[in-house]
């Protein structure tokens, strides 16, 4: 049996908090026992900025110059030189995530993985065997959110947008039939929600000239890259909930209902580099002949069968339920 080593956080979760210690063990089954020259353990948190090429008006050229920020790097030796034994050999370690010594300004910002930004923290394990032998070694990550002391009080009612969504409010042209009878859906949603909260909100079809075909509630984040001196923002889908499927009754109220994804959401960030913002959309698609014909269009092009109504979302990190 070769060597292998595996790292395992105390936590199921893998959620930790900058001010925490992060812990867990070193999981090392090996059929003999085996000389090393130290174990050693480095924490690693970053911003990772990526353009693609073509997007924006970006020319190829530009891909993968933005630089990653650096969060946090830091290492710490686990065990000096010595020799671990055949089996399994468990050894625990815990390492501060914030240095207490060092200034606490320094900002953490949750995990997230994104399009074109991810901020992503690993732990990496290496037993370094010297110069005839390979290292091993290991990585996981972990998922950091923000402190308790640095979280929001919860606000003391939700902030909801009442809206409405007719003919005259398209910015896109829309089939004659709709342009011409008319449609109005209104409702009111949530534009600042908790991470721990879903999307709420309700919605009504008071009117449609054509029976409707399905309502979704689009989540999109919106990405934002400092490129020299030039911005550039790139909108894409995170999830879409659909809420209605088919022709609804008119003027029976529907409930919105979202749960947030972790890993694709964060609360809004808007920093010097870099930006992460959110939107949600409202999107009715209505039924006809050309919708039939193309049934996997685009969700984010606006379509002639199509409304919507997109609006800002800031997500927070309230301290309520955490």
């Amino acid at each position: 049996m070769s060597t292998k080593i595996d790292l395992s956080l105390s936590r199921p979760n893998r959620i930790y908090r900058p001010s925490e210690p992060l812990e867990g063990k070193i999981l090392v089954k090996s059929a003999s026992s085996i000389s090393h020259y130290g174990i050693r353990m480095a924490i690693n948190g970053s911003v990772n900025l990526q353009v693609r090429g073509g997007s924006a008006g970006v020319i190829e050229s530009f891909y993968g110059v933005v630089k990653p920020i650096t969060i946090l790097s830091r290492t710490l030796e686990i065990r000096p030189s010595g020799k671990i034994v055949s089996g399994t050999t468990e050894i625990p370690f815990s390492i501060t995530l914030r240095n207490p010594k060092e200034d606490n300004s320094e900002r953490f910002y949750e995990t997230f993985h994104g399009t074109n930004i991810s901020i992503q923290y690993l732990a990496t394990v290496d037993i370094m065997r010297g110069y005839l032998h390979k290292s091993l070694s290991a990585t996981v990550e972990f998922i950091v959110e923000s402190d308790k002391a640095d979280l929001l009080n919860p606000p003391i009612s939700p902030e909801m947008v009442i809206f409405y969504i007719t003919q005259d409010t398209q910015r896109h042209p829309i089939l004659p039939e709709l342009k011409s009878g008319g449609f109005r859906i209104t409702g009111r949603i949530s534009t600042q929600c908790s991470m721990l909260e879903p999307l709420s909100g309700e919605l009504t079809v008071e009117a449609s000239v054509l029976p409707i075909c399905s309502i979704d509630i689009h989540l999109l984040r919106v990405e934002s890259v400092l490129l020299g001196e030039k911005i550039i923002t790139e909108t894409s889908l995170i999830q879409t909930t659909q809420i209605a499927d088919g022709d609804v009754c008119r003027n029976m109220t529907l409930p919105i209902y979202v749960v947030l994804p972790r890993l694709l959401t964060c609360p809004t960030v808007l920093a010097g580099p870099f930006s992460i913002e959110f939107k949600v959309a409202i999107v009715i698609f209505f039924q006809s002949e050309l919708s039939r014909l193309h049934p996997k269009s685009d969700p984010l092009t606006p379509r002639l069968w199509m409304a919507m109504e997109t609006l800002p979302l800031e997500l927070v990190r309230a301290r309520f339920g955490v």
